[in-house]
């Protein structure tokens, strides 16, 4: 497998801090997903925005179509779907200039689908990227040409 090239490092650092943020941003809406979900199949109700019983309330998604209140429920769904273009997107420009594994990136992937992983995701990912480009970068800052191939034991996957 490919070691990331010296001249991607700076790219590296700025897709590693936006997926960093995307990380977060899209775990926290998966968190929301999951208790709208809680909700929505389990009891039946919807969170309602701007509706009689209040800013924030359940009721029935038929009361808050009713009632012409907004539907936060499909404002989470809706919301979440676009976070998780977002950090795939993230993810895909890693991979590119990472040049890690497929496999690796598939692993990434699921961060967005299911709860906990992306917060988990944010941590590794980042270290381990960080141990991948330093393995490329040691060898280029000593004076000696970085080559394709990543160096024994730097842990990039294959």
């Amino acid at each position: 497998m490919a070691a990331p090239r010296v001249s991607d490092l700076p790219r590296i650092r700025v897709a590693l801090g936006f997926y960093r943020v995307s990380a977060a941003v899209t775990g926290v809406f998966l968190l929301l997903l999951v208790v709208m979900m809680v909700t929505r199949y389990g009891f039946g109700l919807d969170l309602e925005l701007g509706g009689p019983d209040g800013l924030v309330s359940l009721a029935p998604k038929e009361i808050i179509e009713a009632d012409a209140a907004v539907n936060l429920s499909t404002i989470i769904l809706i919301v979440h779907g676009w976070l998780y273009v977002v950090y795939l997107i993230c993810d895909f420009a890693l991979w590119r200039f990472v040049r890690y594994s497929f496999g690796y990136f598939c692993f990434v992937a699921l961060g967005g689908i299911i709860p906990f992983i992306s917060f988990y995701f944010e941590w590794r990912v980042p270290r381990d990227i960080r141990a991948w480009t330093a393995a490329v970068a040691e060898p280029a800052s000593d004076g000696e040409p970085a080559g394709d191939e990543a160096p024994a034991g730097s842990g990039v996957p294959s």
